[in-house]
């Protein structure tokens, strides 16, 4: 999909803030808010916005620990790539899954209570998953930036 000017400057917008106003969303891409609000319509419909959500502070609800990890997989072949990718969009401690090359086959961004309950999950999701050969844990220690806002150019 070819993206103009005003798509380009909507997309900005509401990746900031998408809470703002169709008026406030006209004013800035030069636009009638009904257009605007057609724009962003079909940008949905499309695919371009994949999603409208908001950051929740991890620590407001109770996820205290939030780690990265690296899995490693036992054997890299279609069906367990397929398995695992299905299994990391089921669980919801998850945050964010990647498939990645390099040392690893996997990287998670996983979301916990504490350690405790970071540990019952490795239980559950790693040593029970015949699959996976290993993983590392990374402990983030202070959360810089939270946010998909993806640079946009025309």
């Amino acid at each position: 999909m070819e993206l103009d000017r005003a798509d380009i400057v909507l997309l900005s917008a509401v990746q900031e803030n998408n809470r703002l106003t169709s008026e406030e969303l006209a004013e800035r891409a030069h636009l009638s808010p009904t257009a605007c609000q057609r724009r962003l319509k079909r940008l949905r419909a499309e695919g371009v916005i994949e999603a409208d959500v908001s950051i929740v502070s991890p620590k407001a609800v109770g996820r205290q620990v939030t780690v990265v990890v690296l899995v490693s997989l036992e054997r890299e072949r279609a069906d367990i790539i397929d398995r695992f990718k299905s299994a990391i969009r089921k669980t919801r401690e998850v945050m964010i899954g990647y498939y990645v090359t390099g040392d690893a086959d996997f990287l998670l961004v996983v979301t916990a209570k504490d350690m405790e309950d970071y540990e019952q999950f490795t239980r559950r999701f790693f040593y029970e998953n015949n699959d996976i050969k290993g993983f590392k844990t990374m402990v983030v220690m202070d959360r810089v930036k939270a946010g998909f806002v993806f640079p946009i150019e025309s």
